[in-house]
């Protein structure tokens, strides 16, 4: 089970109809977040259906397609590292976790953030220190700022909800909407498991009202009709 193999069989997927719009919907132009990236337009269903046929590939392949320039190669290599990650035992999955933290910045667009980071980052620390997820967020990296909340989706699913609202204060202010909708799908999240914890977070300090509105309509989002509106006039 080769990259070099599974490059070949991935690519043979290709759709130059869907790559042009798929390069368009990420934002791939000059200036904007996903710049240079290529596209093959290949549907995520036909990456994970490739990903079962060769998900017992080592660490060390999927390594080689980790830095590919094409956005589908390193979605394909995220979902290897996630097998291998739940494969393994404690010492591999400690060997995918520091490959995953090594490599952060070429996760470098949401759906690959989004797709793998809480399976290994969050999975990972989930009995552990959680000081990684906070340098995470320090990071002036944008990718690496949002696999740290999104990280939390694994503990936030456990009743761990903790590091989901304290990054989500230190995130509180971030520049980027990209961050902004990452809290705020985290918010409700905990919401989803626990609607007081998220209410008197955001009620905490009026902090509703300091964090972008973005942020403020994902999180509020499965909120009753009148309490959502409540929110966003502002009458909390």
């Amino acid at each position: 089970m080769t990259a070099e193999n599974f490059r070949q069989e991935l690519q043979r997927l290709s759709n130059p109809q869907n790559a042009f719009q798929l390069q368009r919907f990420f934002k791939t132009g000059p200036g904007q977040y996903g710049e240079g990236d290529i596209f093959w337009g290949i549907k995520v269903p036909y990456t994970r259906e490739l990903v079962k046929k060769y998900k017992k590939m080592s660490l060390g392949e999927i390594a080689k397609l980790t830095p590919d320039p094409v956005h589908e190669v390193r979605m394909a290599a995220g979902f290897l590292l996630v097998e291998c990650f739940k494969r393994s035992d404690e010492i591999g999955k400690k060997a995918c976790y520091d490959f995953y933290i090594e490599n952060a910045t070429c996760y470098n667009n949401w759906d690959l953030v989004d797709m793998t980071s809480h399976h290994i980052v969050g999975g990972w620390l989930y009995e552990k220190e959680r000081a990684p997820l906070y340098k995470l967020a320090a990071s002036d990296n944008l990718w690496e700022q949002r696999i740290s909340i999104i990280s939390t989706f694994y503990l936030i699913r456990r009743d761990d909800f903790n590091d989901a609202l304290e990054l989500a204060k230190i995130l509180l202010n971030h520049k980027h909407d990209l961050i902004h909708k990452a809290v705020g799908w985290m918010l409700r999240e905990v919401g989803n498991r626990n609607h007081l914890v998220e209410t008197e977070f955001l009620l905490e300090n009026r902090r509703y009202q300091q964090m972008p509105r973005t942020m403020l309509r994902y999180a509020i989002e499965k909120f009753p009709e009148k309490l959502r509106l409540d929110f966003l006039k502002g009458n909390l």
